[in-house]
């Protein structure tokens, strides 16, 4: 299974059509929110299955502010991640998805990429900005989650 992940594209969706091209034929898409009401024509693009929740900017929108998936054997919770704070460190956020019993947690709003085996035992993804980057170098990022024939989860920052 073959699952991109995405976050923050703020109406601004040449890299993600890019991206979008280049991974094909893909499992599914993740948006971590921040689709500013283009949830619709992400879906289009897209042409798989999609997982969309809102962010701080989906303003007036119907999308749940979490979910949970069932992704193979991993329990996944998404979030946008700004009312766990994660502008200032992951560790809450961590912190509630074991406490929840997740094994992943999926999540934007810092515009930086992030894969981090956590102390808590969960994973924690940000795909970063395919639109707004902030980290160092500033290249538009997202997560390819693949699900090999085993079950086991592997993942990579593809930087465009």
């Amino acid at each position: 299974m073959k699952i991109l992940i995405v976050s923050d594209t703020h109406r601004r969706h040449d890299n993600l059509i890019e991206i979008l091209e280049c991974m094909q034929p893909i499992d599914m898409l993740i948006h971590l929110g921040d689709a500013e009401g283009e949830e619709d024509y992400i879906e289009v693009l897209a042409g798989c299955p999609v997982e969309i929740i809102a962010g701080n900017n989906d303003f007036f929108s119907d999308l749940p502010r979490e979910k949970s998936l069932q992704l193979g054997k991993y329990r996944v919770l998404l979030t946008h991640g700004h009312y766990y704070g994660v502008n200032m460190g992951i560790a809450e956020i961590e912190e509630e998805a074991a406490a929840r019993k997740y094994d992943i947690v999926m999540f934007g709003h810092t515009h930086r990429p992030i894969i981090d085996y956590g102390k808590e035992g969960v994973i924690a993804l940000n795909p970063g900005s395919i639109s707004y980057p902030r980290q160092e170098g500033r290249k538009p990022s997202c997560i390819l989650m693949e699900i090999d024939k085993d079950g086991e989860a592997h993942f990579e920052i593809i930087y465009l």
